[in-house]
Parts: structure tokens; C-alpha cells; sequence
């Protein structure tokens, strides 16, 4: 009954492709005032205090991320997938009940953790025991995120997307109003108190618009079942935990050879490009992912509908990713002298093969959530593992080839082989696979984004041209699945 109502719901496209299209808008706007925030952070700590805080302020921001890949699980992603999964309200609330305890607990655990190993984190950091009080302090920081986390869990489980995005948005606004003082007035000894009180303040603003239904419900469950629900979520978040760490430990060795090779500049360049690439499409992924996501996970149990939900993301995406990728390539010179200086002209062929990788991206990113969606960690971490001995080999050879301005063409087969690599295994494990109309959408999204970079390398009027006929074609396509 559940996978005829999905399937039903889908065919009819309108109130689902509106859906999709107006949590792209709330979330991906949100996204975009929270990245401006955090620049404005930056900004300020680089002006007011110096190289020396944008260093500190870097190396304890990467600390705390380490730190909480390492001790949270990934708790803020997987538990979202059981939350959704429950259609009855009783045992929904239990699940939330189970999922505040589990943040709070590895709250503490981090916060234990980071608190005991502060001498040892300040010497092995910087050198001294002079750091010890800031990692002390940062403690502190952990229980707040892994709380945040869980609650902001909760509330994209529960679907309620108003609520997430304004408690994303206001944390990040009041952390940057708190912090701003705290740089003005103690200059580099404001570092490790700003990010407190930024985290404190994104802790607060998720405890004010946190899901309250859940009433009693929560506070009865007991230890046995927090322990018995707890672990379904714990063992998926441990296996994306594994995936992200083989994703980043690729990412790093590649760093490092291309340093040893090429040198701390040839670093900087493909590192600029990288970061713009991701940071951009990021925008747009994260903001269809947190209703793409708990909307799959709530139909795992039905493959028809995990199979019609994906196609249906999939066109959708595809026809929102190429005009967005098409303008970037067209102002690719402006946005990259904008963002970094005239130095960085050498990064445009590898921005521009990688954007129009990106939309191969959006069709993996549509299809690795089916694995996530059923749980299935195991083959998630497989494919994950892939793609990162394909992302070192395509960049090795492309690098020792033809050095960093080639690197944007092993990005793009980079994807066309994930992409493969995904499908293969949702073909095979769930039995899905991608509709001749998906295919046909992403087919004709990889031809307007080819063309724009061929017209655009001849005329910048015809690349725009070509850009602003995707636009149109594009809009067209969304108004009659919404309409």
C-alpha cells in the first residue's frame, strides 16, 4: 500500500517536483548567508588580528572537525535515516528520544576525551603546553556540536525544513554578532572564545526551534532500548564515518604528492580550484539534500519507490544543475578573479572540466543516497573506496602528464566512473536502475554544458548565448513538472 501511495504521489510530479524545488530554495539560500557569515568571520580576524589568528583560528576549526568525525559517528547524517523510516508517531518520538541521548552521550565522550588530551593535542599541535588551556576549552565545543548535531537531525528526520534552516541561520548570525566584539577587544586571544561562543550560540538556537513533540514518549524510553535502537544508526554512521575518512586520506596523499612534485604553488592552484568547484555545486546539493534524503529513507522499505523517487531527484537536479553550471563556466574568469586575484587565471581549464563534471555528480550524489537510505554501509564505504583509488590514480596520471591544468579533466572521468561504479551496485544489489527519461535529461544537460565550454573558448557572447538558451530550456522543463 505504502509503495502504491509513493508511486502514485510521484506520477503525478507537481507536488513533489514543487517540493523539491522550494527546499532547494529555502536551504540552499540558507547555505548561502551561513557561507557569508563565516567569510565575515575570517575577514574580520584577518584584519583586526592577523595572519597569526586566521592560522589559529584554521587549525583549531580543523581540529574540532576531526575531532567530532572521530567521536560522533556521524550521528547528525544517519540517524535521519531512522527518524524518517518510522511512520507511526509514538515510536518516532522513541526514536528521537534514543537519538538526544546518543548526541548527548558522545557529546560527553568527545568532550572527555578532548579535555584529557589537551596537553598532549598543545604539544603535538604547536610544540609547547602553551595551547593546553584552548584545547581545554574546546571541550566544551564538542558536547555543543554533538548536541546541536542531534537535534539538527531531528528536525530534518521530522521534516521540518522552516525550522532547520532558521536554526542553522540564526546560530551562525548570532555566533558572528557575539564574536565580533570578542576580535575587536582581545585580538588573538578572542580565537578559542569565539568559536565557544559560536557554538554555544548554534547550540541555543537549535534548543529554541528544537522538534517538541515528542513529550514523554522520549523520556520513558530506557537504557536497553536506547542501547537496541541506538545501534542501527551508530553502525551506519561508523561505516559513512570510514567512507568519509578513505575519502579524505586519498584527497590527502594526493596533496602531498603533488607538493613533493610540483611544489607548495601548484599545491595552491589546484587547491583554489578544487575548493571553488565543491563550494559552489555544494551549495546546491546540500539544499535538495535535506529533503531528497529523509523523503527516501521513508519509503527504504519499498525498491519501486526508491527506484521512481531517484529518477524523478535525478531529472530534477539535472535540469537545475546545467544552467547553474553553464553561467559558471561562461563568468568562470570573473568569479575566479573575484574570489582569488588575476594569479589564478592558470586554474580555468581545471574549473572548467570540473564543473561540467559536476553534472555527473548530481547523478551519483542522487543514487549514493539509495545505499544510505537503506542502510546499506557496507557497500556505501565499497563504493566510496573506488572512487577514491580512481581519484588518485586519474590524478596522478593526468598530473604527471599534462601537471595541474589537466587535473579538471581527471575530475570529470573521476565522476564518469563513480557514476558507473554507483549504478552498477544500486542495479545489482536493489535491482534500479536509471529510466531512459532520466538519461535522457542528463544526456542532454552534459551536451549544453559541452557546448557552452566549446562556444565560450570561441566567443564570450556565444557561451553566453549558449548559456541563456539552457536557461530557458531549463525553466520550460521545471514549469511543466511543477505546473
Amino acid at each position: 500500500m505504502i509503495a502504491r501511495d509513493a508511486v502514485t504521489e510521484v506520477r503525478s510530479r507537481r507536488p513533489l517536483t514543487a517540493s523539491v524545488m522550494r527546499a532547494m530554495t529555502l536551504l540552499s539560500g540558507t547555505r548561502v548567508l551561513i557561507l557569508l557569515c563565516s567569510v565575515v568571520r575570517v575577514k574580520l580576524v584577518a584584519l583586526w588580528i592577523g595572519a597569526a589568528g586566521v592560522g589559529l583560528f584554521g587549525i583549531y576549526n580543523s581540529f574540532i572537525e576531526l575531532m567530532s568525525a572521530l567521536t560522533q559517528l556521524n550521528v547528525r547524517d544517519s540517524s535521519v535515516r531512522d527518524i524518517a523510516g518510522v511512520d507511526d508517531i509514538s515510536m518516532r518520538h522513541r526514536i528521537i528520544g534514543v537519538v538526544r541521548r546518543w548526541a548527548a552521550v558522545l557529546g560527553l565522550f568527545g568532550s572527555l576525551l578532548t579535555l584529557t588530551l589537551s596537553p598532549l593535542l598543545s604539544r603535538v599541535t604547536f610544540g609547547d603546553d602553551a595551547h593546553a588551556c584552548g584545547f581545554v576549552w574546546l571541550s566544551a565545543v564538542m558536547l555543543f556540536s554533538s548536541v546541536t548535531g542531534g537535534e539538527l537531525a531531528i528536525l530534518q528526520g521530522s521534516r521540518l525544513l522552516g525550522r532547520l534552516a532558521a536554526a542553522s541561520l540564526a546560530g551562525a548570525v548570532g555566533g558572528l554578532l557575539l564574536s565580533v566584539p570578542l576580535f575587536y577587544f582581545l585580538g588573538i586571544d578572542s580565537i578559542v572564545p569565539s568559536i565557544g561562543v559560536y557554538a554555544l550560540s548554534t547550540l541555543v538556537a537549535a534548543l529554541l526551534l528544537r522538534y517538541k513533540g515528542a513529550g514523554t514518549a522520549s523520556g520513558g524510553v530506557t537504557l536497553r532500548e536506547t542501547v537496541a535502537k541506538g545501534c542501527g544508526f551508530l553502525r551506519l554512521g561508523a561505516w559513512m564515518t570510514v567512507a568519509a575518512f578513505v575519502t579524505l586520506l586519498s584527497q590527502y596523499i594526493f596533496i602531498v604528492y603533488v607538493n613533493n612534485r610540483g611544489g607548495v604553488d601548484d599545491v595552491g592552484f589546484y587547491q583554489a580550484g578544487f575548493t571553488l568547484v565543491n563550494k559552489y555545486i555544494g551549495l546546491l546539493l546540500v539544499g535538495v539534500a535535506m529533503e531528497y534524503y529523509p523523503r527516501l529513507a521513508s519509503r527504504a522499505g519499498s525498491l519501486r519507490s526508491l527506484g521512481v523517487y531517484a529518477n524523478h531527484e535525478i531529472v530534477t537536479l539535472s535540469w537545475i544543475a546545467m544552467p547553474c553550471v553553464s553561467l559558471f563556466i561562461v563568468f568562470r574568469g570573473l568569479i575566479v578573479e573575484m574570489l582569488y586575484s588575476a594569479e589564478f587565471e592558470s586554474i580555468l581549464p581545471y574549473v572548467t572540466w570540473a564543473m561540467a563534471g559536476t553534472v555527473l555528480r548530481c547523478v551519483s550524489w542522487c543514487m549514493g543516497y539509495v545505499m544510505l537510505a537503506r542502510g546499506d554501509g557496507k557497500a556505501y564505504v565499497v563504493c566510496e573506496s573506488v572512487s577514491a583509488v580512481v581519484y588518485l590514480v586519474l590524478n596522478t596520471l593526468f598530473y604527471e602528464m599534462w601537471e595541474v591544468e589537466s587535473l579538471g579533466k581527471a575530475y570529470f572521468l573521476w565522476y564518469a566512473v563513480y557514476c558507473v561504479t554507483v549504478m552498477t551496485v544500486c542495479r545489482v544489489r536493489y535491482g534500479l536502475r536509471l529510466r531512459y527519461a532520466a538519461m535522457s535529461v542528463v544526456t542532454v544537460s552534459l551536451l549544453v554544458v559541452m557546448l557552452t565550454m566549446y562556444l565560450t573558448d570561441v566567443s564570450l557572447l556565444l557561451g553566453l548565448a549558449a548559456a541563456l538558451t539552457g536557461c530557458v530550456v531549463s525553466i520550460v522543463a521545471l514549469r511543466r513538472m511543477t505546473a
